[in-house]
């Protein structure tokens, strides 16, 4: 296999996700984890506090407007005798974009689902994080018994 394959694949390979819980991707020019996208403000405030207090260095961009495909052209509307029928002319309005972010983390071996069920975040009052508490369903994150230690 010649050098250049060799080098062609292994950049390849340096830009696959392990698999889609674990994503990463170039955001300001830095390479980043992804911890979520198209998260809304108050969701970016969230998970930006939550992990810059576990010492993670978080950057956040704005999620890139979606691609505007063009509308086919309307068939031409029927003229009166002796006249060219004229297409109709339409424009592609882009619909308003919806504010939203992408949020990551430099450390590009952060995964947020390892994290959360590893117990490795942990909240400003020093409850570790759970599942809930990352999905803003409840308002304090109540430490549970991992499973492996109940004693059921």
């Amino acid at each position: 296999m010649s050098v250049l394959k060799l080098e062609a694949c292994t950049l390849k390979l340096l830009k696959m996700p392990i698999n889609k819980n674990h994503e990463f991707d170039e955001l300001d020019g830095v390479k980043c984890a992804i911890v979520e996208r198209i998260a809304s403000p108050e969701r970016v405030q969230f998970l930006k506090s939550l992990l810059e207090f576990n010492g993670y260095t978080v950057i956040v961009i704005p999620t890139p407007p979606p691609k505007v495909v063009a509308a086919p052209p309307k068939p031409a509307v029927a003229a009166p005798e002796g006249e060219i029928a004229q297409p109709v002319q339409t424009e592609a309005v882009p619909p308003p974009a919806p504010e939203t972010f992408i949020v990551g983390v430099t450390n590009v071996a952060f995964n947020a689902t390892n994290a959360i069920f590893g117990r490795l975040l942990h909240t400003p009052d020093r409850h570790v994080v759970t599942m809930a508490y990352w999905q803003q369903k409840e308002p304090i994150s109540h430490d549970e018994i991992p499973y492996f230690e109940s004693k059921v």
